[in-house]
Parts: C-alpha cells; structure tokens; sequence
C-alpha cells in the first residue's frame, strides 16, 4: 500500500500553504495499493517531535477503501473527521513553535468499519484499529516557520 502527495514529496518540505503561516489547508494526498479485503482507511496525521505528547493534526477513519485519495482542503464523503491536539475536528497544519519537525501521515487499511463518532481522539481510532490493519502506509514531510 503506498500513500502520495502532488503536493510534496516524500521527506521533502511541506509547502506553507499547508501550514499555520499559510492557508492552513490539507494537502492532496493519492493512495495506491489497497488491500483488497479492506472495509475502510484510516489516516492519522501526527508530529513526533513536538512536546510530549506526540500532537495530533489530523483523523480520518471510515473512508472507503476504494478512496483513491484526498484532494486538497477536502474529505471523501462518509468518512468522519476526529478531534486533533487542537481541540477540533479537521485538519489543522503544521505550527512548529521552533526547529523543523517532522510530520507523519499514516495510512492504514482496516478488516472493519470502526465504531466511533466525531468526538474520537486518535488514541480511540488506535485502540479501535489494535488487531484490524491488514497494511499501512506512510509520507513524511517536514516544516519549520519562518
């Protein structure tokens, strides 16, 4: 399974107009080689470099497997956006306070069809996702304000 940008590429610099100091918006994302047998992707956008605890920039879960990706500032429709280290749901870009970081997104494909709403946080779509990723995938890009 694999996991695209057209908007940056792979351990590249995310443009600012996906980041607090530009429009704040998503970027395209293409998926590729989904499993088969899967009920539906979920993706979780994270920095690993921020202060404890790992900040959580985005959640997707319940997309359709045959989703051939996200475009720009957008959702696939029926999938259900989670609540991020922000304290809203959606998509809130990089925002490093100082140093380059590093940002995560993690695809995965899931056996299921989780049981959450709205409200999830990302450890609910993980613990909801324990034994039912059949592949993941992942882009990582970087960004630092300037």
């Amino acid at each position: 399974m694999k996991i695209e940008s057209t908007s940056f590429a792979h351990n590249g610099e995310i443009p600012t107009a996906y980041t607090c100091q530009g429009e704040n918006v998503s970027p395209a994302l293409i998926f590729s080689d989904v499993p088969e047998s899967a009920k539906s992707l979920a993706l979780i956008v994270d920095d690993p470099d921020a202060v404890h605890p790992i900040w959580t920039h985005w959640t997707i879960f319940n997309m359709d497997p045959k989703t051939p990706g996200i475009p720009e500032g957008e959702i696939p429709d029926k999938a259900t956006e989670g609540i991020t280290s922000f304290g809203k749901i959606g998509y809130g870009g990089p925002c490093p306070p100082s140093g380059k970081h590093r940002y995560f997104f993690k695809l995965y494909a899931l056996d299921k069809i989780l049981d959450l709403d709205k409200n999830a946080l990302k450890e609910d779509i993980e613990k909801e996702m324990s034994g039912h990723i059949l592949a993941s995938a992942e882009l990582m890009g970087l960004y630092q304000k300037i």
